[in-house]
């Protein structure tokens, strides 16, 4: 572990040089996929990415907690929380065993592919 994180400008820098696209379309898609991802979540449906893993939007009731130092009680308020789950691929992934399927580049699937939605991802 080298105790990086992976920052947005990380995540263009990586689509920048995978996707081949120029740096100003490399911000712009991660961004769009970003807020699309922050909306959805917002609007407390689920988000799933396959091979990856599913965010999830949790209700939480109002409940009583402690001050761990004081013990003094304390009132939490209701909330919603996201919460990540990751997919069996994922988890095979980070310990190291193979998943069984093969994970699709960015490079292998062109910068085209990436910019045109799918006739099924259309929306109207």
């Amino acid at each position: 572990m080298t105790g990086k994180n992976v920052s947005r400008i990380d995540l263009y820098e990586a689509v920048y040089q995978a996707a081949g696209l120029s740096r100003s379309e490399s911000l712009a898609m991660v961004e769009l996929v970003l807020n699309e991802i922050t909306d959805t979540l917002a609007k407390g449906e689920t988000v799933k990415l396959s091979s990856f893993g599913s965010f999830i939007v949790r209700k939480k009731k109002q409940r009583v907690g402690r001050n761990p130092k004081t013990g003094t009680e304390a009132t939490i308020s209701p909330r919603r929380v996201v919460v990540f789950k990751p997919s069996a691929i994922l988890k095979q992934q980070i310990n190291g065993k193979p998943s069984g399927t093969k994970a699709t580049t960015i490079a292998e699937l062109g910068s085209s592919a990436l910019l045109r939605p799918r006739s099924a991802d259309v929306r109207s």
